[in-house]
């Protein structure tokens, strides 16, 4: 597994023990992100970026979501596929990576840890998502 998919793995787990666990000490998921990453200080600090973006941006990403997502609320969604979603999401719209990149790495983990049509669900809502930035004119990579 590419170094880089393995800390968005670590993220996604955060993000999905978070929003099952609201309550949840933030300090723990540090402390996870680094055993996790085998205190590999790039690969966390990559990990850091991702979360703390994610966590940052959420409610403009979930209304994003909400807009995007055709009779689907987020609540209605799995766990596992509403937090692929924003991670996805945030790499799209906030980071500098490709944004391609970022559809497929949140398509990879929906294979890994989503249902079975997550991938395509995943895929469809990011995809939706992207068109809409290039059409606004803020092409991401």
């Amino acid at each position: 597994m590419a170094r880089r998919s393995r800390a968005r793995e670590v993220v996604l787990q955060i993000l999905y023990q978070e929003d099952l666990n609201p309550d949840a000490d933030p300090r723990l998921a540090d402390e996870f992100l680094r055993a996790r990453l085998k205190h590999d200080e790039n690969l966390i600090q990559f990990g850091r970026y991702l979360l703390i973006g994610t966590r940052e941006h959420r409610k403009k990403i979930d209304m994003q979501l909400e807009r995007f997502a055709d009779n689907w609320s987020l609540r209605r969604m799995a766990a596992t596929d509403r937090n692929l979603l924003r991670l996805g999401a945030f790499e799209i719209i906030y980071s500098d990576t490709p944004a391609r990149v970022a559809i497929n790495e949140a398509v990879e983990l929906a294979k890994r840890f989503g249902g079975k049509h997550s991938p395509q669900f995943v895929n469809g809502l990011l995809d939706r998502i992207l068109k809409s930035i290039q059409a606004e004119g803020a092409d991401p990579a």
